[in-house]
């Protein structure tokens, strides 16, 4: 039964000489992969309908395993973030990540929301490093690993927290935090800046601003998390960090 969905396109991939495997990421069913069938055709009407980041609605026949798209209507074409390199490279990296993140078809509205407000922030402001941390960590949420950051790992203290240890999996308060070789101590206001982006949504950081020094630290440990718990590799973080922007 065909069905209309709603959903970004974060991944394709050629399959046979004229067609597309193409993953949609959706509030309504999740992730789902469909075949898109001379889609590589340049004159194909599914040429358009199947680039990266394409917002639009989908005509599928769905499938446990691999549906099929039979056609679709653009809703945005994010061209903003086409025609430009960084903002392309965020939003390969938040497409990239979701994929290896999100199980198929287990619909999160919530994730699914801050997704598609990521997309919007990348497209319309300057910089998206603070929006793009903070949907890192509804990610990491999301799949299991997410970092411990409203108490020490340790002890269970909840003040006091003043450094980060990936090792012990989160923060460590002022007791704990010499006992693990790798904990980073955080300053001012940053331990409270992190559990912050954890807990809230991106429509809530209007007001939010960080040091730039204090921003690369952050960068930097949650680099360094999602590599010891995160388990899979990304082609788009390594171009990020030839770009200067994951550094």
């Amino acid at each position: 039964m065909l069905e209309k969905i709603e959903g970004f396109v974060i991944r394709t991939q050629d399959y046979g000489e004229t067609n597309k495997i193409v993953t949609i990421f959706s509030g309504k069913i999740g992730k789902f992969a469909v075949v898109a069938k001379g889609a590589k055709k340049p004159k194909s009407r599914m040429a358009a309908l199947t680039q990266p980041f394409i917002y639009a609605q989908f005509l599928i026949y769905p499938s446990n395993k691999l549906g099929s798209l039979q056609q679709g209507d653009v809703l945005d074409s994010f061209r903003k973030i086409r025609e430009d390199i960084i903002k392309t490279a965020y939003a390969a990296y938040l497409s990239e990540l979701t994929d290896k993140l999100i199980e198929n078809h287990e619909p999160d509205i919530y994730v699914y929301d801050q997704f598609q407000r990521t997309m919007h922030w990348i497209a319309e402001k300057e910089t998206a490093d603070i929006p793009v941390m903070i949907y890192e960590l509804k990610l990491f949420q999301k799949a299991g690993f997410a970092p411990i950051l409203n108490h020490c790992t340790l002890c269970g203290r909840t003040e006091g927290l003043t450094a980060f240890s990936v090792a012990e999996g989160g923060m460590l308060c002022r007791s704990c935090f010499s006992s693990s070789e790798d904990a980073i101590v955080l300053p001012g206001q940053l331990p409270r800046l992190f559990r912050l982006f954890a807990e809230i949504g991106i429509e809530r950081i209007g007001n939010i601003s960080m040091k730039p020094e204090n921003v690369r630290l952050l960068r930097q440990l949650i680099d360094a998390y999602y590599d010891k718990y995160g388990g899979y590799f990304l082609k788009s973080r390594k171009f990020l960090n030839q770009l200067d922007l994951f550094k």
